[in-house]
Parts: structure tokens; sequence; C-alpha cells
């Protein structure tokens, strides 16, 4: 689920700040061309990815694109119809005393620094170094968290429309680029409701806020628990990050150019996966 308003900076608008929250409480049922490698597959997870769908129409993936990078599910501060994405290198500093779960977030960034071809990201040295913030917190400090972060007022409006475990979003500027994101992890669950929620997250808050119950093979769908990147999402992801796509793109706009894009995208995302061409 997704909110758009004001939480991270004052007033609406393109000059503002968007945010989403999910509710993963439960057990397990639920640039130029890139050289590096994939990170592993989690080993809890990889009965998951073997399992999972790898082929997709054009249809399929530019239906998913359009659902998720564009507009909001909650909105605090009106619909925002517009590509927002980082236009410059992503650094992320995660903070919290869980070493172990650091470690999880860093293999999860250089998971999306491979899996994305046109996206610089990579774990910063110091949180004044980050663009994006992993606050990692216990359950039970999560509501205090969002007082803190958002305000008292703010946070029982995140509260009473999401009730979340763990929340993103971002500040952008009058240009749609985002400047900073924010991400706050509940760290005293299991392994797969961590890294779901991990990856879930981390990925929305470079731009595609946009929860949908109509997609049935993104993350991105509430009712969908992977805990890994999985294909389609990388389609989704590689899409926004393509250097055609820029901050600010409407819908028209973003359908002229998805031609030549997906061309380039489904080339790279078979490569990476060893998918057939």
């Amino acid at each position: 689920m997704t909110i758009t308003g004001a939480a991270l900076a004052g007033g609406a608008g393109p000059g503002s700040a968007e945010h989403r929250g999910t509710d993963h409480r439960g057990t397990e049922h639920r640039g130029t061309e890139s050289t590096r490698a994939p990170a592993p597959v989690h080993k809890h997870h990889g009965n998951r990815a073997k399992a999972e769908r790898t082929a997709f129409s054009d249809q399929e993936i530019v239906e998913g694109f359009l659902k998720t990078a564009f507009g909001a599910e909650y909105h605090l501060a009106g619909r925002v119809d517009r590509i927002r994405k980082y236009s410059g290198p992503v650094r992320v500093f995660a903070e919290g005393a869980r070493h172990d779960r650091k470690e999880q977030i860093a293999t999860i960034v250089a998971d999306i620094a491979a899996r994305v071809q046109h996206l610089d990201i990579a774990m910063a040295p110091t949180a004044g170094a980050a663009n994006v913030t992993v606050n990692l917190v216990r359950d039970r400090d999560l509501h205090r968290t969002l007082a803190a972060s958002y305000g008292a007022e703010r946070a029982r409006e995140i509260r009473s429309s999401l009730d979340p475990q763990c929340l993103s979003g971002f500040r952008k500027n009058e240009a749609y680029e985002i400047e900073h994101s924010d991400v706050i992890l509940t760290v005293d669950t299991g392994d797969f409701i961590f890294l779901d929620c991990a990856y879930e997250e981390l990925l929305q808050s470079l731009g595609p806020i946009n929860d949908t119950d109509q997609v049935p093979w993104t993350m991105f769908n509430d009712n969908v628990q992977m805990g890994y990147f999985d294909v389609f999402d990388q389609y989704i992801m590689n899409i926004l990050y393509h250097p055609l796509i820029r901050p600010g793109m409407t819908v028209p706009e973003v359908k002229a150019l998805l031609p030549e894009v997906l061309a380039d995208v489904r080339r790279f995302v078979a490569r990476i996966n060893k998918l057939p061409q």
C-alpha cells in the first residue's frame, strides 16, 4: 500500500514526498552495461526462484510497468502520474544494531546493482554519504520510529491507513527527480519475511511506488511474497532506469518510447538471468 504526501518535506505537489507501507506479518505463507555478477539467491528461497515464471509477453510487461510506475494507491497530496526516479548515483546506508540484517541489506543492494543495467547503486560508508537511509528497528519500536520520522499526526495517519510492518518513501524535487529515500524495516521477523519486505521497500524507494493487485507476477502486489529479485520486477526496474525514460515523463511520453526501451531491456534481462531470447 502507498501513501503520497509531504511527510518528508513540507508542501504538496511535485516537490513533495511519497510513502508506502506493507504489513508482512505472519509466517512464510507468504550507465553502461553492467558486468557485475548477480548476488546469490538466499538458500531459503532457491526453490521459489527456480519455480518462478520467467516468460512474459510485451503487453504483460508494459501493463505491469505502467501500473507500478505511475500514480500511488493512497494519496495525501493528490495523484502523481509522472515518472519518478533517481537521476544520479544511489548510495544506501543501513542504521541499526543488527549486523546480520545490515549484511543482508548489503547483499540485496549488490543484487539490485547487478540486475538493473543503468542504475548506479551501492552501499555508502556513512549516513552523510547516503541518499537512501534504511532504518532497522524492532517491531515494538516501529510506531515510535514512525512518530519520530514523520511527526505524531502523520504517523497516526499512516498507522490508521496502513498499519505497516515496513515502510518506504522518497522526497522528490519539482522535476520529479528523487532526492532522498527512507526505508523502515522491522528486524525481528524470520529471514523470508525480512528479505521479502527489504527487497520490496528498497525497490519501491527507487521510484515504482504504486502497489497493485492487478498484476500477479510482481512483488509490488501485497498478495505476493518472494524474498528475492524476481524476473518480472527486473523488467520493471530496467525500464524505469533506462536512459530514455526520464523523470517527469507522462504516460503518453513513456508509451511512445517503450518499443525501443523494452527491446533493450529484454536483451539485458535475458542475458543476466540466462534466459532464452
